[in-house]
């Protein structure tokens, strides 16, 4: 696992966004916070990209739905990927906000 994470250190994507624009986009950080998590600083995580957690809850149950077929699978996604939404938007304003 220490050799994934040191692999993924160093080839982390940098964002075009940031570096022609010079302000962050809705996914700036979540590499970092990825490479965290698989690290097990789970609140460095958060703190770092807060809708990392439910984008991975998500695509985890986007997955399970499409292996099952839930009878409500399409509402609860429906209704996950609003909150996931929200959560990358609310997080975008407060750092533009804040740097």
């Amino acid at each position: 696992m220490e050799n994934l994470i040191t692999w993924l250190e160093a080839h982390q994507l940098p964002c075009y966004y940031k570096k022609f624009l010079g302000i962050e986009c809705l996914g700036c950080g979540m590499q970092t916070a990825f490479i965290l998590l698989l690290k097990g600083e789970f609140i460095e995580s958060f703190k770092t990209y807060p809708a990392l957690i439910p984008i991975i809850l998500l695509f985890s149950f986007l997955i399970l739905h499409l292996i099952f077929r839930f009878r409500r699978g399409a509402f609860v996604l429906k209704i996950s990927f609003i909150f996931t939404i929200t959560i990358m938007v609310l997080n975008y304003i407060f750092k533009l906000m804040h740097f």
